[in-house]
This record gives structure tokens, C-alpha cells and sequence, in this order.
């Protein structure tokens, strides 16, 4: 709440300097930053000061209905019973102002119970100080013993504004009463006073008792023009003063339509961008759980080809080795049946061994070139080209895995159909993108159906991949894989 400290400090620097509609303003500003908080402690305390402070302005530009009204308003604000009885006293001053003293004496006694028995402080000082000057009005015999009793407390503080009060009022009560010598020494007390305080206010209004307590007509006569001239003076104020005030209040007007104005062609730039983020976001994540989809299936059919595989490894191998070693000691003889029997063993094993699960190692260059040269025999040699230097790690499991199967099913394809003497694989790399070129000398074939290669290219098309077969009888077979 630092700017409602700022305006605070700025209404009454302005009015300390005497312009007392800039003071104003600077007040209605702060209320108005209040509205916009939710009532705490701090926020009471800001709108009972700035109350206040109105509150004064209005009694100093004789707005007093107004000023009753806004120091009711502060009042409600007011948890302190200090800052209440300071409030009730500022509303006595008020009646007194407009010589309603029964009223501003109703209000002091009101302040006066609420001291209780605080009767050694300033504050209870102010509040007698006043009575006893409203008393004096209405003929209170209470009157003088109560402005004794101020000036006796102000004294002891030495608290110089309350002696200027009290020495004022004094002179005010005696000079009521044809009491000129007394009158006169109270007002002499009071110039003293308005001297030592150095302030142009206090010395101004010192100086106006002598011209209330002189006879001279002229005096009297130079009083009352000075007074008029200063109202007049301070009612063309308040007039300019209301002018800039209405200005200051339509450009301000004007100011918040534009910025309404800005604020609606801003609100449908926020909501058109967040469309366009919402409808990107959409489409950003119907992709990647399509994407995450696609990856969960192949993991699924991985873990279903594992699964398959050790059931055939675990129940049909198993089951035709033992077969077997069972028919080996009557049969062994008959060659046609074993053989028979191991070709079933062989096959039931191959297909155990392409369909397991595959563990990636750390190496897969290694891995990899284990795998393909497990392939090579005495009539077929298998070369590489770049396998040593691809980073492998950069690229995802799932395509590892993939690439892995996809190889496995071309050798073996290789081995059991082609009559290759020669197989070359040549590896590239472009960042985490890879491209593998097998080529053999086989006898070829025309390609129907993809020859039994339909997975491979299953496998590929899950990853995004592309693979290219290509082949011709008696020109060998080849096959462009790109990841």
C-alpha cells in the first residue's frame, strides 16, 4: 500500500501549502485506490486518515454539512478509541464553527466520558480546552475551571499548538466578559507562542485577536474587509478549483473509455491466441497419443512375439527333442525318421530363436555385427560398411529393436531362399537418422507379396520408417531401409 501512503502524504502537503482542492483530490484518489482492495486493517487505517483529512478540508472551505457527514464516515472506520475522540472532537469544532454550541458541547462530553480516567493527556487537554470555550458560550459555569485545567496540562508538556489553544480561548473567555486587561495578556501569551512556532498561520491568527479585542472602529472595519476578502478569495479558489477538479475527472473519463476500448481489442487478441493455443495443443496431442499408441502396440507385439516364442521353444522344441532321445534307441537305424524329426526341431528352434525378446546392449554396433555374421558360413561371406561408427545412442530403443528384427528377417530370408555367395550391408548416419543398404548376389525372384517379407515392412511402417525392396531373377536381391 505504498501509493495510498504517497497520496496521503501528498494531500496534506497540499494543504499545508494551501491548496486545498489539490489536497482534495489527492484524498478522493486514495479512497478511490481503496475500493478496489478487500477491507483489512491497513485499508480501515487509510480510509479513516483520508476521511479525516477531508473532513478538514471541508470545515476549512465552510462545506460543513459535508465535513459532519465525512467524519461520520471516518468514525466507522475508527477502532482506536483515541482516533474516535479525536473524530468527536473534530465534529465538535465543526458545530462551534457555525455557532451551534449546545450541539459541539453535546459531542465534547460525549469524547469526555470516553477519556475515562486519561485525565493527565493531551488528548484530554483538547477535548476540556474545547468544552470549556463552548461552556463560555452558553454561560457554563464549568467554563473557565476547564480552560485552567488545559492550559495547567499543556503547560507541564510544554506541548506548544495546545498552549496556543488555550492562551486563544483564555483571551476569547475574558474578552467576552469586558475583562480587556486579562483578555489582552492571554492574547500577548498567545503572539509569544505563534512567534516560537515560526508558523505564518499560528502569528496571522494571533495578530486577529488584537483586532477583535481593539475599539477603534477602524480596526473593526479592517477586520471584517480582511475576512471578506479572504472568503472571497477562498470561494474563487474552490470555484477554479472545482473546474480543474470536473477537467482533471472528464479526462479521466475519457482516459478510462480508451483504455476500455484497449482493454476489449486486448481481451480478443488473449482469447483469439488461446484459441490458436488451445487448437495447436489439440492437435499436438492427438499426434502424440497416436504416436504413444502406435509405440504401445509394437511394444505389444514384441512382447507377444517374446511370449510366442517361449512357448514354442518351452512346449514344441522341448517336446520333439525328448521325442527324440525316446525314438533314438529303436529307431536308430531308420535315418528317415530322425532326420524327419531334427528337421522339426530345427525349425521349431529357428523360429523360438527370430521371435525372442531382444536385449539391447550398451554396444548394439556389436550386437548388430554378431547377429549378421552369425549368418555367414563357408559359401557365404557377409560384409559391413559403417556399422563401427554409428551412434547408436542417440536413437530410441523401440528402433533399435526394430531395426534388429527387420535385419534378422532379411538374413534369414537370405539363407533360406536366396543361394547368396555374398551379402553386403552398407550403414549411413545423419543425425539420429539412419539408412542400411542390403544387397546380395543371390538368384533373385520376382517379388510377389513382398516374398514373405510383409512383417519386415510391418515392422519398418510402425516406426515411420521406409523400406524399398528390389529384385530380378538371377540379378540378386536388395532392399533400402531408412529410419
Amino acid at each position: 500500500m505504498g501509493v495510498l501512503k504517497d497520496l496521503r502524504l501528498i494531500a496534506l502537503g497540499h494543504y499545508s501549502n494551501g491548496n486545498i482542492f489539490d489536497s482534495e483530490i489527492a484524498a478522493v484518489e486514495g479512497l478511490s485506490l481503496l475500493d478496489r482492495y478487500s477491507k483489512k486493517d491497513t485499508v480501515y487505517d487509510g480510509r479513516k486518515a483520508l476521511y479525516n483529512q477531508l473532513g478538514v478540508i471541508y470545515r476549512e472551505t465552510k462545506k460543513y454539512e459535508k465535513a459532519l457527514e465525512i467524519y461520520d464516515l471516518s468514525l466507522t472506520y475508527s477502532k482506536k478509541k483515541s482516533d474516535s475522540i479525536t473524530l468527536i472532537n473534530n465534529k465538535a469544532n465543526i458545530y462551534k464553527d457555525f455557532g451551534k454550541y449546545q450541539k459541539a458541547a453535546d459531542q465534547l462530553n460525549v469524547a469526555y466520558k470516553k477519556i475515562g480516567n486519561d485525565t493527565s493527556s493531551l488528548q484530554f487537554a483538547m477535548i476540556i480546552d474545547n468544552l470549556g470555550y463552548v461552556q463560555s458560550k452558553l454561560e457554563n459555569t464549568e467554563a473557565l475551571p476547564n480552560l485552567k485545567k488545559a492550559l495547567k496540562i499543556r503547560e507541564a508538556s510544554n506541548y506548544l499548538p495546545g498552549l496556543y489553544s488555550s492562551y486563544k480561548n483564555l483571551a476569547l473567555y475574558y474578552f467576552d466578559r469586558n475583562d480587556k486587561t486579562q483578555a489582552l495578556n492571554f492574547a500577548n501569551k498567545a503572539y509569544e507562542v505563534a512567534n516560537s512556532l515560526k508558523s505564518a498561520t499560528y502569528l496571522q491568527n494571533a495578530l486577529s485577536l488584537y483586532a477583535i479585542m481593539n475599539d477603534d472602529p477602524k480596526f473593526v472595519q479592517f477586520k471584517k474587509i480582511t475576512d471578506s476578502i479572504a472568503e472571497e478569495k477562498q470561494l474563487a479558489e474552490n470555484k477554479n478549483a472545482f473546474i480543474k477538479y470536473n477537467v482533471a475527472n472528464e479526462k479521466k473519463r475519457t482516459a478510462d473509455a480508451l483504455l476500455e476500448g484497449e482493454r476489449e481489442k486486448n481481451q480478443k487478441l488473449i482469447f483469439l491466441i488461446l484459441g490458436i493455443i488451445i487448437l495447436l495443443s489439440s492437435i499436438f496431442i492427438y499426434f502424440a497419443l497416436r504416436i504413444r499408441h502406435k509405440k504401445e502396440k509394437i511394444l505389444q507385439v514384441h512382447k507377444t512375439e517374446a511370449r510366442i516364442s517361449k512357448k514354442v521353444h518351452d512346449e514344441v522344441a522341448n517336446d520333439v527333442y525328448q521325442l527324440m532321445a525316446k525314438l533314438q534307441g529303436k529307431y536308430k537305424d531308420d535315418e528317415t525318421i530322425m532326420d524327419a524329426l531334427e528337421t522339426i526341431y530345427n525349425k521349431t528352434r529357428d523360429i523360438s530363436k527370430e521371435n525372442s525378446a531382444i536385449e539391447i546392449e550398451a554396444d548394439f554396433n556389436e550386437q548388430l555385427n554378431d547377429l549378421l555374421l552369425s549368418y555367414q558360413t563357408e559359401t557365404t561371406a557377409i560384409s559391413t560398411r559403417n556399422l563401427a561408427i554409428l551412434d547408436w545412442k542417440i536413437v530410441p530403443t523401440i528402433k533399435k529393436e526394430t531395426v534388429y528384427r527387420v535385419l534378422q528377417e532379411l538374413m534369414t530370408n537370405m539363407k533360406k531362399h536366396s543361394g547368396a555367395t555374398a551379402v553386403l550391408l552398407n550403414f549411413k548416419q545423419q543425425g539420429k537418422h539412419i539408412s542400411i543398404a542390403y544387397s546380395d548376389n543371390g538368384k533373385g525372384c520376382i517379388l510377389k507379396n513382398k516374398n514373405g517379407l510383409q512383417n519386415a515392412e510391418n515392422r519398418i511402417q510402425a516406426i515411420k520408417g521406409t523400406i524399398i525392396f528390389e529384385s530380378e531373377p538371377g540379378n540378386g536381391f536388395r532392399s533400402k531401409i531408412s529410419i
